[in-house]
């Protein structure tokens, strides 16, 4: 399902309180300041880095706690992959529990697995990846890792 981000009520109540055809890219304009829009556009096209054959987002990676899941994990690439290669669109967005600020949460964790996936293909063009949003119990999560071959 396709949201439209212009019914999203706190977007219709800005939209609806002007004249002239608004939209919601015309509500980020008026909310957004440029670190806002870069570090946006950070998330939806974020920095990767390989390690041991693992490819990982590079705001996941730190060392020790790489080194300590790569050994608890057998060193298995895809299962690491797994457990660092993960964002839980709940946390990272401050919502209630309405049906309608769920419905936006799936929508934008679609909107970044679709981009993720994207910025991987082009950062790693001879790999092959999986990207997909899980239902789990935090909400939606966004995780990659690499495809089987």
């Amino acid at each position: 399902m396709r949201l439209n981000p212009d019914e999203y009520p706190e977007i219709k109540t800005w939209v609806d309180s002007y004249t002239g055809a608004l939209d919601s890219v015309d509500f980020l304009n008026q909310h957004c300041t440029v670190g806002m829009w870069l570090a946006f556009a950070h998330l939806m096209n974020p920095e990767f880095v390989e390690v041991r054959g693992c490819v990982l987002r590079k705001r996941s990676y730190r060392s020790g706690n790489f080194d300590d899941w790569y050994r608890r994990l057998g060193r298995d690439v895809r299962s690491v992959e797994a457990v660092l290669n993960r964002f839980v669109v709940g946390y990272a967005v401050d919502c209630g529990d309405s049906a309608e600020e769920e419905e936006a949460l799936g929508y934008i964790a679609r909107a970044v697995a679709q981009s993720w996936e994207a910025a991987l293909g082009r950062t790693f063009p001879e790999k092959r990846f999986d990207v997909r949003v899980l239902d789990t119990d935090d909400g939606p999560t966004v995780v990659f890792g690499q495809a089987s071959p």
